[in-house]
């Protein structure tokens, strides 16, 4: 066990999550993110450029990498700034940090959305020109190089579509979006999403971070089973008394086309953004199974359970 880690992106969903185990574990948690939080030993940094933050890890053993602008906009600059060159700078903060060990949290998208059914690690990752699936390419050669450089000992873990209390991209947003009628799921409802409950995502970086086997490594975390996007956001509706609305994908991408075209949260629901929901097939855990002794403890229907009851909790619902 670290006894002092270091996470970018600590006020984020992943991040608060990560930092809140390994305080609750006895560890000192420190990290950075857009805003500061003293409290919690955060500090206000802009990963994307050199700063007083990396000095905050100094003398930190683990360093997890969290932070990332996670969108399918297309808008390559900011991203890339962040997703890579913001990936150098945390690796060069663990490095002059003397940290044992770097873990780096890219995305399933790495695999873009064409692929083998039960698809594994070893499947050769593509960028498709989607800037965040590019980033995430990207970004994990910049991971890899500095492991093989022996900067510092590296690890890779690809989370699938992490999901629960206080997730953005996979419960508020959807969420809102049912509930003013702007949500219409491509591929008639039959897309496949990879949910990872966020406390099996967790208990799956910290093996990862904490065990010999993960050095060099990359693992795929998820819950295991893929869900149809009818199932998963049929959850959300009922809660909100809403139907699942559904279209072939063709249609649901012009939608998602103009929709791109007006301010706001609108432009996540982009052409890219329903090619990924519209996806099929599921990605394989074995190796983290066989390598890690990685089991998701919170099967789907119980993460499920618990995330609309924080969301009833939260005033949503009928």
């Amino acid at each position: 066990m670290p006894e002092r880690v270091f996470v970018t992106g600590a006020l984020g969903f992943i991040g608060r999550a990560l930092a809140d185990h390994y305080a609750a574990e006895g560890a000192e948690v420190r990290g950075v993110d857009v805003s500061t939080d003293p409290q919690r030993g955060v500090v206000a940094g802009d990963i994307a450029s050199p700063g007083d933050w990396q000095r905050h890890a100094a003398g930190c053993d683990l360093v997890i990498h969290t932070a990332a602008i996670v969108s399918m906009r297309d808008d390559p600059d900011p991203v890339w700034r962040v997703n890579v060159l913001g990936t150098r700078h945390a690796l060069d903060a663990a490095r002059d940090a003397g940290a044992s060990r770097f873990l780096h949290l890219s995305s399933v998208t790495a695999f873009s959305f064409d692929f083998p059914d039960g698809v594994t690690e070893d499947h050769p990752v593509r960028a498709n020109g989607v800037p965040y699936v590019d980033t995430k390419v990207a970004s994990e050669q910049v991971v890899l190089q500095a492991h093989g450089a022996g900067e510092v000992t590296c690890t890779i873990v690809r989370p699938g579509d992490v999901y629960g209390p206080r997730s953005r991209p996979w419960t508020l947003l959807p969420v809102e979006e049912i509930r003013r009628g702007r949500m219409i799921l491509p591929a008639m409802g039959r897309g496949v999403l990879n949910p990872v409950y966020v406390d099996n995502l967790v208990d799956g970086v910290a093996l990862a971070a904490g065990r010999d086997e993960g050095a060099g490594q990359v693992f795929t975390i998820s819950d295991g089973v893929g869900v149809p996007t009818r199932e998963f956001f049929g959850h959300y509706a009922e809660l909100l008394g809403r139907k699942v609305r559904v279209a072939p994908t063709a249609v649901v991408r012009g939608l998602a086309s103009a929709a791109g075209k007006l301010p706001g949260d609108s432009r996540e629901a982009n052409p890219a953004a329903i090619d990924y929901i519209a996806r099929g097939g599921t990605y394989s855990i074995d190796k983290a199974r066989r390598m890690l002794g990685y089991e998701p403890a919170v099967p789907f229907e119980e993460g499920m359970r618990r995330t609309v009851e924080w969301l009833r909790s939260e005033g949503y619902g009928r």
